[in-house]
């Protein structure tokens, strides 16, 4: 039963993660300001966890304030790892973002070993080698490169990254009333709170009838996109926070990396996008790389 739980929450997660990234991408072509899609997400977010517990769907929380200050760094690496995903997306095109994404398992051992104590063996590090060069070859041969996309897309690596073994040392410790839903909860509304204020400084007020209107955009197809966007995106970092409670940061990136091949391959088909039989190879390389990652991972428990 609960391996039935787990595999239907990965295919949510999957397909929840295909629309937003196709949605989104529509949404960043015509808005090419990341910031404000990026609070835009948040705050729809921010409505439906209201709703949630205005109506109990879901018990509202007591919050101490030790509470919410254990919160915030993971609100923190959470609202910069989105924001820093929604500006590579909108600098190149979403496979090649994704490339640069299948990273993850590098800065998870990295940080796992740092903060977890969780120290890699000699053939995990040997797995990492094929990630690497496969994304630094993908790089070197993408139509879209150019270098604010790739290091957005590395930043957000490193963030999200950080945020899963923030998420893990912080559920460890904390007190029974505060599940991992009521924890994403409030990660939404303060990733909200503090962006805000980010968003009108860098970018100004932007996502108004009468602003998109001088800039002859359509209105209503951007208005929809941008929610279906937003309500698929908090649909799937909640699926993604269930997920990571029922298994290590390792196995919850490599699940991550799994996903990444779909949307690919989703995302190129839609697109359309030219891909050149090197930038095949290296996005193969990797890829493998995080399956031969996954298992001498699993090798790990048998071999102690």
């Amino acid at each position: 039963m609960d391996t039935l739980v787990l595999g239907t929450l990965f295919g949510l997660w999957y397909l929840f993660n295909i629309y937003f990234n196709i949605y989104n991408k529509q949404v960043l072509k015509a808005f090419p300001y990341p910031v404000t899609v990026t609070l835009v997400q948040f705050a729809v977010g921010s409505v439906l966890v209201m709703i949630m517990w205005t109506f109990n769907l879901y018990k509202r929380p007591k919050i101490s304030g030790a509470q919410l200050a254990a919160i915030l760094p993971l609100a923190l690496v959470h609202t910069l790892g989105n924001l820093f995903t929604n500006m590579s997306l909108g600098k190149v095109a979403v496979s090649f973002t994704h490339t640069i994404k299948a990273m993850e398992p590098f800065f998870s051992v990295v940080l796992s070993a740092m903060f977890l104590g969780e120290f890699p063996t000699t053939w995990v590090v040997a797995s990492l080698l094929p990630i690497v060069g496969g994304v630094g070859l993908a790089s070197m041969t993408e139509a879209s490169f150019n270098w604010a996309g790739f290091w957005s897309a590395m930043a957000s690596n490193l963030t999200n990254q950080s945020r899963n073994v923030l998420s893990k040392k912080f559920m460890v410790k904390k007190e029974e009333s505060l599940d991992n839903i009521t924890l994403f909860s409030i990660i939404t509304i303060m990733s909200f709170f503090l962006l805000a204020p980010a968003a009108i400084v860098m970018e100004g007020v932007k996502f108004t009838p009468s602003y998109l209107q001088s800039t002859g955009l359509n209105i209503r197809q951007l208005y929809t996109r941008s929610l279906i966007a937003a309500l698929c995106f908090h649909a799937y970092q909640q699926v993604s926070y269930m997920i990571l409670q029922r298994v290590s940061p390792v196995t919850h990136s490599v699940g991550n990396c799994v996903k990444r091949v779909v949307v690919i391959v989703t995302s190129v088909l839609f697109f359309r996008t030219p891909v050149s039989p090197v930038n095949s190879l290296g996005t193969g390389i990797a890829l493998a790389g995080v399956f031969l990652y996954s298992r001498v991972k699993r090798i790990k428990p048998k071999t102690a």
